[in-house]
């Protein structure tokens, strides 16, 4: 008897959803991991791509070394204003989000079914050029213990990390997640609440292997990879989350963000 596929085309080419998240678990991190590596296709990030380049002046915030887009705006005090995400935040990548199921016999639990809006309400846009990343972290209280990132132009590692007896940071990473253009990477539950994420600041990616990254069965394209490095290039991730506290107090809201 032919075994069901694990994986199903999406109606767009060059996207390949799975039939569940179960199908694309990361089996050497916690069992809160998932990595889907065609979540979308060539086309659309181009699109999304030139929707960021051509964002106006006002959304970008510039940091030291990289810069960042906030929508649909800031949190003030972990509460974001009450408005919808524009369209081309949404689709094709909320759809898609709330479309694949857990696991096959839940098919309408999605990721974001045990959330307060049932769907994510925030996006963070991060644009990091070849030798910038960002220091190990969490993301705190604000948001449901949710984070769905597709990566768009470019591959880099994310390293995660934890915090010794003492609580200090462990400065070796537990694992290494290698995140592929159009990929799309899910953490929660004790990913989220328990370790520390960052990206190191570093011209190459070293030392990838089948030992060495925690996703690499689930990798497009493992043999660009196997000379055992990667030179980066500008990488931009977008970061979907629930934020807990949503206030419908706009204007008031309004004037905080103008001071």
């Amino acid at each position: 008897m032919e075994q069901p596929s694990s994986s199903q085309p999406a109606s767009t080419p060059g996207v390949c959803l799975p039939s569940s998240l179960e199908q694309a678990k990361a089996h050497k991190l916690p069992s809160s991991a998932f990595y889907i590596p065609d979540f979308i296709s060539e086309e659309e990030e181009r699109v999304i791509l030139d929707k960021i380049a051509n964002a106006p002046k006002p959304r970008w915030k510039q940091l030291t070394h990289r810069r960042l887009q906030t929508w649909p705006s800031d949190l003030v005090k972990n509460t974001l204003i009450d408005a919808p995400l524009p369209q081309w935040l949404e689709e094709p990548v909320v759809s898609r989000l709330l479309s694949i199921p857990l696991s096959a016999p839940d098919g309408d639990v999605s990721i974001f079914t045990a959330s307060p809006h049932h769907r994510p309400n925030h996006v963070l846009i991060n644009e990091y050029p070849p030798g910038v990343g960002i220091m190990p972290h969490k993301d705190g209280a604000a948001y449901h213990p949710v984070v769905c990132t597709v990566s768009l132009g470019a591959s880099l590692c994310l390293n995660l990390y934890r915090t010794k007896d003492d609580g200090t940071l462990d400065p070796s990473p537990a694992w290494r997640i290698l995140q592929e253009p159009r990929s799309l990477l899910i953490t929660r539950a004790d990913l989220y609440t328990d370790y520390l994420h960052g990206i190191a600041d570093i011209e190459k990616d070293e030392d990838l292997s089948a030992e060495t990254i925690a996703n690499w069965d689930l990798l497009r394209s493992r043999q660009d990879f196997e000379s055992g490095s990667s030179q980066r290039q500008t990488r931009t991730s977008l970061t979907y989350r629930d934020v807990l506290k949503v206030s419908k107090l706009g204007n008031k809201l309004g004037m905080f963000l103008k001071r």
